[in-house]
């Protein structure tokens, strides 16, 4: 179960290393774009097209921001060892699907069986937190009872 801790770990890595480069990529564009534009005739058009050049370099600074704070947080989530109750880190797995707690990533395939990565701090992440196998909790009017905790 520790090699199915590590393989979520690193595909939640990985999910934020195409978030780091996809917004680095976006900004050298956008840079690009700045120095190819040249002071025309028409200086309004001129100070549009750089004003939507800024907003797009805001755009883009936050999405790599945001990419950044989740590598922050999947650093402090450890791969080794299971826990009695669910933690950053932990495999929750329900009758209702099967929980990653560490980094809000979407669905993730492991051996054919999907695990969705939510935050700690989601809705379901805080309701998971503390829990343990046998557990039930409800949700957006769904029931979970928890099957085990890994």
């Amino acid at each position: 179960m520790i090699d199915l801790k590590k393989e979520l770990y690193q595909k939640c890595l990985a999910y934020v290393q195409n978030r780091l480069e996809a917004a680095k990529q976006a900004l050298d564009d956008v840079q690009a774009a700045v120095n190819d534009e040249t002071k025309s005739s028409a200086g309004d058009k001129y100070e549009t097209s750089r004003e939507m050049m800024q907003q797009e370099t805001d755009r883009n600074l936050a999405q790599l921001n945001e990419a950044n704070k989740l590598k922050v947080a999947l650093s402090t989530i450890t791969t080794g060892g299971s826990a009695a109750t669910a933690e950053p880190g932990s495999v929750v797995i329900t009758d209702n699907g099967s929980f990653y707690l560490a980094i809000s990533a979407g669905i993730i395939t492991v051996n054919n069986e999907k695990y969705y990565a939510v935050s700690p701090m989601s809705p379901i992440g805080m309701k998971l937190k503390g829990l343990k196998s046998g557990n039930k909790f409800t949700l957006n009017d769904k029931s979970y009872l928890i099957e085990q905790v890994i």
